[in-house]
């Protein structure tokens, strides 16, 4: 079995260069951490999205998406096909250098234009040896309570101080050891020296360099030190010392856009999900119902994989507007626990959120948002940050140089502020009967005095979040 080799120095090695003239071409599966090649690929379990910038004034000139479809196999388990990521990889890609031929842009320069989900794959034949498992995938929770269950204590924070991170069904490595476990083709491929072992990032770079026909099988250390597999003082996947790392708190929710998807596809309540804010906007406020889209778990700062989703406080008035609003605070009592947990842990209280990302379309999510958080809420008018700074990086690299960061010459993004309209007492009474609901389960007694459900509410320890690299 072979793992990726962690670059650390992200622009040798790693990154190819897609780019023309002052424009840098980035292709992004939404969500993860930006990998740059030829254009530039992040990884999401949503979509693909491909991005056009101008590195003079980052303004965001053409985009192109595909829905990447999720198959359930079972209660709890989330898969993609690693052929289909990589088709609509090339559908994007394609599409992206359409719509630059209609913006009369010059594409003949582009060199090279071929182009955190973990899985195997065959070297020989270069195959995938099995789906991609999603990260909110639940099969291996009997195999993070084994591992618990061996460690000091039975301590789910044992391998913290080298990872940064909880033993926990969200990181790749336990879902590396259900593959070894549990699949034949993958056993016996590490077996015969044939498996290669990655994340998306590295499936997609190992594609677009060659595949079988020399290939390179890569990735960079922020996507590794989501794996539990490396050490993040060493920054390799063995104890060699390199250099100081700088850490960020990193809190991860499992359901936040996906509730919304949920509505639509699963309890078909909208057509689309643009329609949530019009619904929610109607009702104005979810008249004591409650939404806990626990659906794979929690993840920080509870980290309870066996905690299930529940919607309480229902009564005959209720209807699908308080539902869809119910939906959208629910995103809001996460986020919000995640910034106490922070607090808590560096106590530095945050001053204003900055967010991004598909859901700050939604105005009224926003407004929410710094009401229940008692904070302004600042968001960019262009949402798709995550692909914006995959890009300046990209154009900064050294033999680039299409773009520079010094402060003095970074361009300035247009921003909206959201102030906390409402009384922050009120928000945080919300927010404590929002808590006691968290933790609904058999055999616990619940504080939230709007539930019918005996349960008993957790209390949130200090330390509760991962380090990322």
């Amino acid at each position: 079995m072979f793992f990726c080799r962690p670059c650390v120095n992200l622009t040798a090695g790693v990154y190819n260069r897609f780019f023309t003239s002052s424009i840098v071409v980035i292709t992004c599966l939404l969500f993860a951490l930006p990998v740059c090649l030829s254009p530039l690929i992040c990884s999401s379990s949503t979509y693909n999205k491909t991005y056009v910038f101008n590195a003079k004034t980052a303004k965001l000139i053409s985009h192109h998406k595909v829905e990447i479809n999720q198959n359930f196999p079972k209660e709890g388990w989330v898969e993609e096909d690693p052929k289909e990521i990589i088709q609509s990889v090339y559908e994007c890609m394609e599409r992206t250098c359409e719509k630059l031929q209609q913006l009369n842009i010059d594409i003949s320069n582009i060199k090279g234009g071929t182009v955190r989900r973990p899985w195997f794959w065959d070297k020989e034949t270069g195959e995938p040896l099995y789906n991609a498992i999603v990260w909110l995938d639940l099969r291996t929770q009997s195999t993070v309570e084994r591992l618990i269950n061996k460690a000091p204590g039975k301590n789910k924070n044992h391998l913290k101080h080298k990872t940064g991170l909880p033993i926990s069904t969200y990181f790749s490595a336990v879902k590396l050891r259900w593959l070894l476990d549990n699949v034949d083709e993958v056993r016996q491929a590490v077996m015969s020296e044939r498996a290669l072992f990655g994340t998306v990032d590295s499936w997609i770079i190992w594609c677009l360099t060659g595949g079988r026909n020399g290939g390179v099988h890569c990735t960079d250390v922020t996507n590794a030190s989501r794996t539990m597999l490396f050490n993040i003082h060493t920054m390799d996947w063995d104890p060699e010392l390199y250099r100081p790392a700088c850490y960020a708190l990193e809190g991860s929710v499992a359901i936040a856009g996906a509730v919304v998807r949920w509505l639509k596809d699963n309890m078909g309540i909208v057509q689309s999900s643009s329609e949530i804010e019009k619904l929610a906007a109607a009702a104005g406020t979810s008249y004591g119902c409650y939404f806990v889209p626990a659906f794979s778990g929690l993840y920080a700062p509870y980290w309870e994989p066996s905690a299930r989703g529940i919607i309480c406080g229902l009564t005959q008035f209720t209807n699908r507007n308080h539902l869809a609003f119910a939906a959208l605070e629910a995103v809001c009592f996460q986020t919000r626990e995640i910034l106490d947990a922070m607090n808590l842990d560096s106590g530095i209280p945050l001053t204003q959120l900055q967010v991004d990302g598909g859901m700050t379309s939604n105005r009224l999510l926003m407004q929410l948002q710094a009401d229940i958080l008692c904070m302004p809420v600042v968001r960019p008018t262009m949402s798709e940050t995550t692909a914006l700074g995959a890009a300046m990086a990209a154009g900064a690299a050294e033999g680039v140089d299409v773009w520079s960061l010094s402060p003095g010459h970074l361009p300035q993004v247009m921003c909206e502020k959201y102030e906390p309209q409402i009384n922050c007492e009120g928000t945080s009474s919300s927010f404590t009967i929002n808590q006691g609901s968290q933790t609904c389960g058999p055999g616990a007694k619940c504080s939230n005095p709007a539930c019918g459900m005996n349960l008993q509410s957790a209390k949130i320890p200090q330390s509760r979040l991962s380090k990322s690299f």
